[in-house]
């Protein structure tokens, strides 16, 4: 590949420029020749370019070849001479020679006589050529966009154009700030577009507010931040349109500067963090305002009611802000509205029935705000509805009669209110309707209803509407379905065929039923599209069919958990290589794991617990994959505890097995593990210093093991423990101090530590660039959202085993150092961790007194003291224990009085001071 030199090129043609003489009826030769290096210089890299063909050097004029335009000849009045003819415009835009340097257009810059260059859709890289580009000083249009230009706004070439009306440099990959210098030249600019590009900094106020002519400004999809310069936007009285959304603009509206912006049509500042109320002032003036958008900001206070004078409004977008209040009766004042979104705000009380007034709606969004009372009962005379979304509010009532009158209506989301009564037939004779949301409502269905529906759906949320019986049968007609919700209901019966063969389903909810069978293989087969398969808590059973993976490449979440399938786990697991959720746990599967799923890198949440999988060789991951919650737990897996697994991981899980010997010391790689529970397995050896690497542990639980030795001192390093249970081993010595005083995180509890929670929602669909890459725990898709269970952690929680959720885990604070055969005095300084909920210290052979600084355990629910040593009274401080449920200490040597009141009131039971001959 040859590419051409620029400085040769230079020397070429100021040859052609001063020596070669120029037609009167055609172009000047050295235009002609600069036309035909440019050409030559594309061809060096793509040989097979033929889109400039009519550019050759047997056509002597160029005024005639494709996508050149020129000046027409003139007659001068002193001579009778004409002026020649000269290149006034190129349009070169999609030449389909896509990654053209930019250097290639050194040619153009000699013909100074340029007035429009339009090199868009070319995916041209590197900087733009400021010298060169300074010549050009008669340009009136210059376009650049859709390239792959980088680099900062070139302020002295950009300076030398100050004839230039408009300027177009979207969708490239420019940098750096916005040049206030070169900006300010431009006074003649009316369009200016750096739209879709990476430009930081703050907007120029001394650049832009020389720019008396502007009509059009588009700043979005940038990285600018700071605040809306209010000097130089005072200026811009003849701005039609302003769009400014999508960068990183804070500060307040500046509203008198904003006030003079009068002529404005298109105001666009949505997705930035500009905060503070609505200017009422300022957006009283923009009488001429069509399209307003503030979504995705952070506007408190609520909407000034200057805001519904704009009555040439026809679209209004102030969702995903903090707007509250009631919405007033005077939105029914912009009846030119078409599309009304206030959406993800905190309003309240009802809705107004003025809305009623804007008949021209087309879209209505008032979804996830505190909006109660009923939906207005005449809200089907908004006839020109197409979407209208209600959802996540408080409103009651039932679904309006009116609303039958919605001729046009393709959109329907009236989930998560406290609508009541009978889901109506007629929502299903909407010929237009595609999309159906009536989840989490007290709506019930009428399963004697006989549906015929005219509609062809494309999602559908019945979820929790009281639906019995098989799958309705009339579902079988929405063949467009890609989304189906009918989970929590008391659907029974098999999978039905017809279902399985829907060739756009990708979204399948039907968890929370009591569906039976096995799993047609068709599902797999006719669904190539499938992406979520949720079929949790039902009864189906039977083998996974191996077209299960293999068929469906899009799958990302699949979910099993709770029924009864059996049999080995398909070898070909790994050919699902996009899956990122994977729940098979509490089913009867059998065998061993199949290494494939090791295999699949943006796996990131593995359940297999509580099936009867077995094999002492355990799964390889790669170091760097997504695996973040790993659950193996209850199966009957053997051999060295494994250690095989993403350096990231967070969770994990292999309780339950029969796992032996020492706790393996490369577990320390394992640095970002949060919740390690080993327990209920033949674990054996001492607890290994390497465990103190962990250092973000926050649950380690080694119950039910075959630990021998003394607790390590080094323990103590686990700062973060929340909960640490290494009860009914064969632990002996005493419990240090210094593990006591440095087990920060059960100090003191943090504030409003009300749950962190380990459940997660999932919202998935693959990313536009390759899936993995971002963030590897959410994947954006709008209304497509799901809950699935973590598993409980297991515990002995107040003398029973008992399952902490783990939708509040963060909330519990437990020690549990129980049957093993620890010896001496409890330590006073036990005291100090005031955010235990529960100490269970029973079964050992500790002595000595009850420390009176376990009265400070201010925050404990249970403390268990019962099978041990310990002599002299109950402490009366304990009676300050307000948390106290339950307190154990029989079968002890305790003498003395039972202390009185309290909460040591309520703890009456003579079984639990039994056994201590003096109390």
């Amino acid at each position: 590949m040859v590419m051409a030199n620029p400085n040769l090129l230079l020397q070429s043609f100021f040859f052609f420029f001063f020596l070669l003489p120029c037609g009167s009826w055609s172009c000047p030769e050295y235009q002609k020749q600069a036309l035909l290096q440019f050409k030559s210089s594309i061809l060096a890299i793509h040989s097979s370019f033929q889109t400039l063909d009519s550019w050759n050097s047997s056509s002597s004029n160029c005024c005639l070849w494709d996508k050149v335009t020129c000046s027409s000849p003139s007659n001068s009045n002193s001579n009778s001479t004409s002026t020649p003819s000269v290149v006034i415009g190129l349009n070169l835009s999609y030449l389909s020679a896509p990654l053209m340097p930019s250097n290639l257009l050194a040619p153009l810059f000699f013909i100074r006589s340029l007035r429009v260059l339009d090199f868009s859709h070319n995916f041209m890289k590197g900087q733009i050529p400021a010298l060169g580009l300074g010549n050009l000083s008669n340009l009136v249009h210059l376009d650049l966009s859709r390239n792959f230009m980088k680099g900062e706004i070139p302020a002295l070439g950009l300076g030398n154009l100050s004839n230039l009306v408009q300027l177009d440099l979207s969708w490239n990959f420019m940098k750096g700030q916005i040049p206030a210098l070169g900006l300010g030249n431009l006074s003649n600019l009316v369009h200016l577009d750096l739209s879709w590009n990476s430009i930081n900094g703050q907007i120029p106020a001394l650049g832009f507010g020389n720019l008396l002519n502007l009509v059009h400004l588009d700043l979005s999809r940038n990285s600018i931040n700071g605040q809306i310069p209010a000097l130089g936007f005072g200026n811009l009285s003849n701005l039609v349109h302003l769009d400014l959304s999508r960068n990183s603009i804070n500060g307040q509206i500046p509203a008198l500067e904003f006030g003079n912006l009068s002529n404005l049509v298109y105001l666009d500042l949505s997705r930035n963090s500009i905060n503070g109320q609505i200017p009422a002032l300022g957006f009283g003036n923009l009488s001429n305002l069509v399209h307003l958008d503030l979504s995705q900001n952070r506007f408190n206070g609520s909407i000034p009611l200057q805001l519904f004078q704009l009555k040439y409004l026809q679209y209004l977008d102030l969702s995903s802000n903090r707007l509250s209040g009631e919405l007033p009766e005077e939105i029914g004042n912009l009846t030119k509205l078409q599309q009304l979104s206030l959406s993800s705000n905190k309003f309240s009380n009802g809705i107004p029935s003025s809305i009623l007034h804007l008949r021209e709606l087309e879209e209505l969004d008032l979804s996830d705000n505190a909006l109660s009372m009923e939906i207005p009962s005449d809200i089907g005379n908004l006839s020109n509805l197409f979407y209208l979304r209600l959802g996540k509010n408080k409103l009651t009532g039932g679904v309006p009669a009116s609303m039958q009158k919605l001729n046009k209506l393709n959109s329907l989301y009236l989930e998560g209110n406290l609508l009541t009564g009978e889901i109506p037939f007629w929502l299903f004779d909407f010929k237009y309707l595609q999309y159906l949301y009536l989840q989490g409502n007290n709506l019930t269905w009428n399963n004697n209803m006989k549906i015929e529906p005219k509609c062809r759906l494309s999602r559908l949320s019945l979820r929790s509407s009281g639906l019995q019986g098989d799958i309705p049968e009339w579902i079988s007609t929405q063949t467009n379905l890609s989304y189906l919700d009918l989970s929590m209901n008391q659907l029974h019966g098999p999978f039905p065929q017809w279902l399985a063969e829907f060739p756009f389903l990708s979204y399948i909810f039907l968890s929370h039923n009591k569906l039976s069978g096995s799993l047609p293989t068709a599902l797999f087969q006719s669904s190539p599209l499938l992406s979520i398969l949720a079929l949790s808590h039902n009864k189906l059973s039977g083998s996974l069919p191996t077209t299960l993976f293999r068929s469906s490449q899009l799958l990302s979440i699949l979910a099993l958990s709770h029924n009864n399938f059996s049999g080995e786990l398909p070898e070909n697991i790994g050919d699902a290589k996009f899956l990122k959720i994977l729940m098979f746990d509490r089913n009867n599967f059998s065998g061993p794991i199949p290494q494939s799923i090791s295999q699949n890198s943006y796996l990131q949440i593995l359940d297999l617990s509580r099936n009867r999988l077995s094999g002492n060789i355990f799964l390889v991951f790669d170091p760097q994959a997504y695996l973040w919650y790993a659950d193996f737990s209850s199966n009957q897996f053997s051999g060295e505890v494994p250690t095989t697994f993403p350096l990231g991981i967070e969770t994990l899980a292999l309780g339950g097995n029969k796992f032996s010997g020492a706790l393996p010391l490369n577990l320390k790689k394992l640095r970002n593990l949060e919740r390690l529970e080993l327990q209920d397995n033949n674990i054996s050896g001492e607890l290994p210093n390497s465990l103190l690497q962990i250092s973000h542990l926050r649950v380690l639980n080694l119950r039910n093991n075959s630990l021998q030795g003394s607790i390590p001192k080094t323990l103590s390093n686990l700062q973060n423990l929340r909960i640490l249970d290494l009860s009914s081993n064969n632990l002996t010595g005493e419990i240090p101090i210094e593990f006591v005083n440095n087990l920060t995180g059960m100090i003191e509890a943090p504030p409003n530590s009300t749950s962190q929670t380990l459940d997660f929602v999932v919202v998935t669909e693959f990313p536009s660039q390759t899936p993995g890459f971002g963030s590897v725990r959410a994947f954006p898709l709008q209304n497509v959202s799901t809950e699935f269970e973590v598993k409980e952690l297991i515990v002995n929680w107040k003398k029973s085993k008992q399952g902490l959720s783990s939708h509040n885990i963060d909330m519990y604070f437990l020690l549990d150092l129980s049957n093993n055969q620890l010896s001496s005095e409890i330590q006073a300084s036990l005291g100090a961790l005031k955010a235990l909920k529960m100490l269970n210290l029973s079964n050992n052979k500790l002595s000595g007194k009850i420390p009176e600084h376990l009265s400070d355990l201010q925050n404990v629910e249970g403390l268990d003291l019962s099978h041990n040593k310990l002599s002299g009274p109950i402490p009366t401080a304990f009676t300050k224990l307000q948390q106290l449920t339950t307190l154990d200490v029989s079968n002890n040597k305790l003498t003395g009085r039972i202390p009185v009141g309290g909460q040591m009131n309520t703890i009456a039971d003579p079984n639990f001071y039994a056994n201590n001959s003096g109390l």
